[in-house]
């Protein structure tokens, strides 16, 4: 054997320990790849159902909120109803009613005058 040739063996181990050394990590690097592959896979199947249920609470919600918008607009027409019928009935009898508080009002002012004119009368009467 010559110098060479030993010269030659000696890389060669080297370069299998190299080898060797950067095999570990290039093995560790395929299992992370492997996990990650896996997790994605795993993330992706638990999102499709919740997705899923997401579309459905917001189909349920629109029609919910289609009944809610009825009932609103049915309360606003009640509101209105209301409303006119107020007006109505203060036109109707409101007017009136004022006339007539008005009107007893001024009779029950002429009566206490009358009475107190008698009082006051009797009262210089007996003197």
């Amino acid at each position: 054997m010559s110098a060479g040739d030993v010269a030659g063996l000696i890389a060669a181990v080297a370069f299998v320990l190299l080898v060797g050394l950067l095999a570990v990590p290039l093995v560790k690097l395929g299992r992370v790849f492997d996990e990650a592959t896996r997790s994605i896979r795993e993330v992706t199947e638990h999102s499709v159902p919740i997705l899923d249920e997401a579309a459905t609470t917001v189909a349920s919600t629109n029609d919910q909120l289609v009944k809610v918008d009825t009932i609103t607009t049915a309360a606003a027409q009640v509101s209105e109803n209301v409303s006119a019928l107020t007006g109505l009935y203060a036109a109707t009898l409101g007017r009136p009613l004022v006339k007539v508080a008005a009107f007893s009002y001024g009779v029950r002012q002429a009566f206490a005058g009358a009475t107190r004119k008698a009082r006051g009368e009797d009262a210089g009467a007996g003197r």
